[in-house]
């Protein structure tokens, strides 16, 4: 039997630090458990120790605060992006730190996936910004949201001669769709019992065809 939770103190005031940080942390709590529908602003200010209303001077609406929250688990995204970049050994030739390149933008993305599918939920659900311009909330160390490691990652692969640039436009979503899609498959979809033990090494194979399929 799971532990009951202890209930909280409740504050008219909070009086140990910067409460919209406290909310923040208590949102991104939430999403990491159980993704963006878990994200509400009452169980939020409950867990922050604060009545309801202490919410609205730094959260408008839910909307806000899930905008927020999301915009740190695409950070979180891009920092296990970054990660698998990291290790990509220096001195490769192009070509090769190319290839390398994109299969660690891939892998990253779905070892988060894996490893915190309540926040790889909330960073992918469904929004209209996408076009919209960057904000450093949702970046990586290196200061680039996950959309722009893959773009720059395509951009190094033509660069390297190893995609045309008449099939560079418009590979980002290609790349991106085939790569989620196993991801959600496996996290709700029939794939999980199936896939799920081997997700990575089955990854690895998907990469392989999107690198294929990208390339001249």
């Amino acid at each position: 039997m799971s532990p009951v939770p202890v209930p909280l103190p409740v504050r008219s005031t909070y009086r140990h630090g910067d409460l919209r940080r406290a909310l923040l942390e208590a949102g991104i709590a939430l999403a990491r458990s159980g993704g963006p529908e878990a994200v509400v602003l009452r169980e939020v200010t409950r867990q922050a120790g604060v009545v309801p209303n202490a919410a609205y001077r730094h959260f408008g609406s839910r909307q806000e605060l899930l905008k927020a929250v999301r915009a740190a688990a695409l950070s979180a995204s891009a920092t296990a992006m970054e990660a698998e970049l990291a290790a990509v050994p220096a001195g490769l030739p192009p070509p090769d730190a190319a290839r390398a390149a994109l299969r660690a933008i891939g892998t990253g993305y779905l070892r988060f996936a894996q490893a915190e599918n309540g926040l790889f939920r909330t960073a992918y659900a469904a929004s209209d910004d996408l076009a919209g311009p960057g904000d450093p909330a949702r970046a990586g160390p290196s200061g680039k949201n996950p959309f722009q490691l893959l773009g720059e990652a395509l951009d190094q692969m033509v660069a390297a001669g190893l995609m045309s640039p008449e099939r560079r436009p418009g590979a980002e979503f290609l790349a991106w769709s085939a790569v989620h899609g196993l991801a959600m498959l496996v996290l709700d979809g029939p794939l999980g019992p199936v896939v799920g033990p081997q997700m990575q090494q089955v990854g690895q194979r998907l990469i392989d065809m999107v690198e294929h399929g990208l390339s001249v």
